[in-house]
């Protein structure tokens, strides 16, 4: 990696740049509370006026019947209590109703005599036993079923069925054909519909029967509800629902925002801008050299005009294509963004910067180019040469946006870290523990041991060494320890937390692989986290050589007090910023809401730092005092670099992550690689290769898809394979010649951390090596005992 040297005319356009990430991160920030704060407003609404969220919180819609219409048709209908009154007799009643609609007699289902008005108890029910025209018994053939005439008592020869030939009632038709089934006069369906305008029985007029006036009944009284009910929601949405109302659903529709992907691709490329306008990508080395220079400079402009020419590509397919395709604009925000960046190539080409001195080093040439460029360079060479797949590299492009909410979450966090050395906290914090003059080699187990809580909230190791690594490595060297001490603890501060609750790393391994549960692995994970901190205790005891004294309590208290006096305040307002966001927004602390949690804490801590906290006698004064912006401003410039380097990185890693997909690498390997204890063997070399590789969470995808079946299905218990796979990629982290997570401290750190050009006179190969093997030594023993003891104990299959 570089620090960019002197500063060039680009860097002008850095201050702007971060004033525009400084916007995106608090707009993610504002979004990704968002939700809860509407769940919250909703239930308020919800206590000051019961039913708002069912009724209040749209217009009720105005019922599409009209209610005077309805009434003004029910007056063609008898009073609904006169109405078997002015129907009956044998001008027809309703043939419903409880008059005999022929005759005025009972109702045809009732007990009366539907024809002439006989009595239940005289057999008059038309399905009962007795003739329900005459009273005979069934005996003499009254069964309207039976086989007797249901009339006269005729047989069913003499054409008595009802439903055969002849007449019921009087030799007539057909109930149910042509003639009349009552007087043998014509259908009764001709003019006669019961809901037509002619009575059906004896023709009556259309005037009293134009409506079926017991469903008109019906419709309107469900009118005049539908009505009522419209002016009682309309009386009760009153100026203060509407007020609050309209605060409410601007809430609701911020939080549906849809342009995360987008938000997710400004962030990358304008940190990616920083990082290439001050040469900060992450590399092993930085070209000293003018040739190493432009190679250096020509490779990351071939792979940033594929990735134009690729999304291009991309976007023209989409057209092309009768689907629609959401965000299918998305591709040219990465044309003009990828295209910038070339053109910041092309201006390093022609402009060399100063200080580049040294002769040319073929060796320091590979090292000098970005970790970034070599995985761009891999899909090149088999997308567009091997596979002619011109969209291939934005196709991976689009999987790595497709969650947007994990590597903002990134930047925010590193966001965090550069806020945190824009305040007095660490100094101050740091003060709790040097009074006790620890040895050195103790106070940096204890930090390391102490980080591990913040790491697992970040969700990756190299994460909380960009955001805390300098803080680490300028308080250990305050409190006397060597170079390379402090830069070995500041390396391995973030890798004893991976395996913690609720690290987002764990989380997504228990989503891509059902076989394993956050529950399981974060107990398991624990244990992990004592061997790690006991490894690196014994190291650090071995280690020790400044003896095992302490200050004596009376001396260490009243700085200790003092230290907590100037601690408190931060304290509570961490405490405060954690009430407000479970109170106001229903927010709890975990590992989907600590990266939009943390910035809002340390952004108070700012505002408290520059605009209420006052320096104490040791500590240098503010440039800009009482001023929060400029600090914030600086933060986010500071914090610009390490993010595009960082996001870039991730994006190269799931480029890299397609290219073993589509090759099918992995069907290379044998699917039966023997005994479980050889399979480990050779998937421990492995995930340390992918971690020295990829990133956490592009690693965590390839190996769920690729590796982890084949390790289940050659006898390793799924829990026992990821741990051992996070402790491999922690050992990847942390071994040559890539060494991530020192090369993010080297980053963060600046030149002090360029131990090689200051080697101990005298000193050993171990001891120059040190910020090098003593991390190793540590993880790489925790790795053995995590892969291997389980098996020999008979309980890692």
């Amino acid at each position: 990696m570089s620090h960019g040297g002197p500063k060039g005319p680009l860097d002008r356009l850095l201050g702007p740049v971060a004033v525009t990430i400084l916007g995106l991160l608090l707009v993610a920030l504002t979004v990704g509370v968002a939700p809860n704060f509407d769940t919250r407003l909703v239930n308020l609404g919800e206590s000051m006026w019961p039913g708002y969220a069912a009724e209040l919180r749209t217009d009720p819609a105005l019922p599409d019947c009209d209610l005077g219409e309805l009434e003004e048709r029910l007056k063609s209908c008898p009073a609904e209590d006169a109405a078997p009154a002015a129907t009956g007799g044998a001008g027809g009643g309703d043939p419903f109703g409880g008059t005999d609609p022929v005759e005025g007699g009972g109702d045809p289902f009732g007990g009366d005599d539907p024809v002439a008005g006989g009595s239940a108890a005289a057999g008059g029910d038309p399905f009962g036993g007795d003739d329900p025209v005459a009273g005979g018994s069934a005996a003499a053939g009254g069964d309207p079923f039976g086989g007797d005439d249901p009339v006269a008592g005729g047989s069913a020869e003499a054409g008595g069925d009802p439903f055969g030939g002849d007449d019921p009632v009087a030799g007539g038709g057909d109930p149910f054909g042509g003639d009349d089934p009552v007087a043998g006069a014509d259908n009764a369906c001709a003019d006669a519909d019961p809901f037509g305008g002619a009575d059906p029985v004896a023709g009556g007029s259309a005037a009293t029967s134009s409506e079926n006036c017991p469903a008109l009944r019906a419709l309107h009284t469900r009118c005049a509800t539908k009505h009522a009910e419209y002016e009682e929601k309309t009386t009760r949405i009153s100026g203060n629902v509407k007020t609050f109302r309209a605060f409410e659903t601007a809430v609701s529709d911020f939080a549906r925002f849809p342009y995360w992907k987008h938000l997710l691709s400004l962030v990358l490329l304008l940190g990616g801008f920083a990082t290439t306008v001050r040469r900060e990508h992450i590399a092993l080395r930085e070209p000293e050299n003018p040739l190493e220079h432009r190679i250096t400079q020509v490779l990351q402009l071939v792979v940033h005009l594929a990735m134009v020419y690729s999304s291009l590509e991309d976007w023209r397919v989409a057209q092309a294509d009768s689907a629609k395709v959401e965000h299918g604009g998305l591709p040219l925000l990465w044309v003009a963004g990828f295209g910038v960046l070339a053109l910041v190539n092309l201006f390093h080409l022609v402009k060399l910067p100063r200080g580049l001195d040294k002769e040319f080093s073929a060796v320091r040439l590979g090292m000098a180019i970005p970790l970034y460029v070599y995985m761009g360079l891999v899909g090149i060479g088999y997308f567009l040469v091997l596979e002619g797949h011109t969209s291939g590299q934005a196709i991976y492009f689009h999987k790595f946006v497709q969650h947007p909410a994990v590597y903002i979450g990134i930047g925010l966090y590193i966001w965090a870290g550069m806020m945190l050395g824009e305040t007095r906290l660490a100094n101050r914090a740091f003060g709790l523990l040097t009074p006790w003059k620890l040895p050195p080699a103790i106070l940096a187990w204890l930090v390391v041991v102490l980080a591990a809580l913040p790491t697992a909230y970040s969700g990756a190791s190299g994460i909380f060494v960009i955001a805390a690594g300098a803080v680490v490595f300028e308080q250990l060297r305050k409190a006397g320890a060597s170079r390379r001490l402090a830069l070995s603890a500041t390396a391995m501060s973030g890798s004893l937390g991976v395996v913690l609750r609720p690290c987002l790393v764990v989380v997504l391994v228990a989503i891509l692989n059902k076989q394993v549960t956050t529950d399981e692995l974060f107990s398991r994970g624990f244990q992990v986290f004592l061997l790690t901190a006991s490894l690196y205790l014994i190291a650090m005891l071995v280690r020790n050589r400044d003896g095992f004294s302490l200050a004596p309590a009376s001396e260490a208290m009243p700085k200790v007090i003092t230290a907590v006096k100037k601690v408190l305040p931060y304290v509570l307002i961490a405490a405060g910023v954690l009430v407000f966001f479970a109170v106001v927004m229903a927010l709890e602390v975990s590992e989907h809401t600590a990266a939009f949690m943390l910035p809002a804490i340390l952004i108070a801590f700012v505002i408290y730092d520059t605009r209420i906290s006052k320096p104490d006698e040791d500590e240098t004064p503010r440039e800009d005092p009482g001023k929060t912006l400029p600090a914030l401003t600086r933060a986010t410039l500071e914090s610009s670099g390490h993010i595009g380097a960082l996001l870039m990185l991730m994006a190269g890693s799931v480029g890299l992550g397609g290219v073993v997909e589509r090759a099918e690498l992995m069907s290379l390997v044998p699917p039966d690689l023997g005994s479980p204890m050889t399979t480990m063997a050779i998937l421990v070399v492995a995930m340390v290769f992918v971690g020295m590789t990829m990133d956490a969470l592009g690693a965590v995808v390839l190996v769920s898809v690729t590796i982890a079946p084949l390790a289940y299905n050659n006898g390793i218990a799924p829990v026992h394979f990821w741990m051992m796979v996070l402790c491999a990629f922690e050992l990847g982290y942390l071994t040559p010649p890539v060494a991530i997570n020192h090369l993010l401290a080297r980053q963060v750190i600046g030149p002090e951390a360029r131990v090689e050009e200051m080697p101990i006179e005298g000193g050993s190969w171990w001891a120059n090596n040190e910020h090098l093997w003593l991390p190793m030594v540590v993880m790489g023993t925790a790795l053995i005992l995590v892969a291997f003891v389980p098996l020999l104990l008979g309980a890692g299959g």
